[in-house]
């Protein structure tokens, strides 16, 4: 495709709407390919491919690449520019939004598939919570987000959140690296960085359920400047004792608490309320 024609600028552009800040670097393209460990036997799903810089380093080191794009002009220019690897199979491409409870992918029903993008500032919670708490849940994720919501994600311990609990309840994320504003086009207002999460499964809801565990924190946090003792007792519950058993003082607040601290509260917690 020609990209010096007038149709062609107006495909390209980005559109906040949808969040999209397309990559420009070569370079930031290996070091995300870098981060996912990919080899030939790897299936990808990339999610929002935009101009399609990142695909083209995912087709030379991977076994299949399947890329959901909602943007009509860009799945457009996208079926164009990669027409040989979408007739050889290679390039799966799918025109939907990817947070549609109808789109439906086959090939991820079989499991065994990593997540690799460059994703939308304003999705990304819910992209990263569909996929982990998703029953054909990727092995790994490479997210190239903003460098802040990365940040947050790997806090330590003593700085967690709702988002740090939700993503380390199900792998572990690890900071790769900083990736300046400069690599994107149009230019955002802040940094991004590259996210990797890894060993992602289900092995932490083994002896619980997911949505009472996840019921618990989101009342742990509803009021972050409130007590962790305070907020429980708002929906009804008397966790003094329960706190006592497990070393915890009545002032601490929910960011300080660990995701197994979590898991052991809301296994106490059910046990003396059910």
């Amino acid at each position: 495709m020609d990209l010096r024609g007038p149709t062609s600028q107006i495909i390209m552009r980005a559109k906040r709407s949808l969040g999209q800040n397309f990559l420009t670097s070569e370079k930031i393209v290996a070091d995300i390919v870098g981060a996912a460990g990919l080899s030939q036997d790897d299936i990808i799903l990339e999610v929002g491919p935009g101009r399609g810089i990142l695909t083209g380093g995912l087709l030379k080191n991977s076994k299949k690449i399947i890329a959901v794009e909602k943007d009509d002009g860009l799945f457009d220019f996208l079926r164009e520019k990669f027409a040989q690897e979408i007739e050889s199979e290679k390039l799966i491409l799918i025109h939907g939004d990817i947070l549609d409870p109808r789109l439906n992918i086959p090939r991820l029903n079989k499991g065994g598939y990593k997540l690799v993008s460059n994703i939308p500032y304003n999705i990304t919670g819910k992209i990263i919570r569909k996929f982990l708490s998703a029953k054909n849940r990727p092995e790994m994720m490479v997210l190239l987000l903003q460098k802040e919501v990365a940040e947050r994600i790997t806090a330590k311990d003593g700085k967690e959140s709702l988002l740090s609990i939700s993503v380390k309840a199900y792998g572990k994320p690890k900071y790769i690296k900083k990736v300046s504003r400069i690599f994107f086009s149009p230019k955002p207002k802040v940094d991004s960085a590259i996210l990797l999460i890894d060993e992602i499964s289900q092995t932490f809801f083994k002896n619980f359920p997911e949505k009472e565990f996840f019921t618990l924190v989101k009342s742990g946090f509803a009021h972050k400047r409130k007590k962790l003792l305070n907020n429980l007792k708002e929906i009804g519950l008397e966790p003094s004792r329960i706190f006592k058993e497990m070393g915890l003082s009545e002032n601490i607040r929910a960011e300080r608490l660990k995701p197994k601290e979590w898991l052991e509260l809301a296994k106490k917690t059910k046990s003396r309320y059910s």
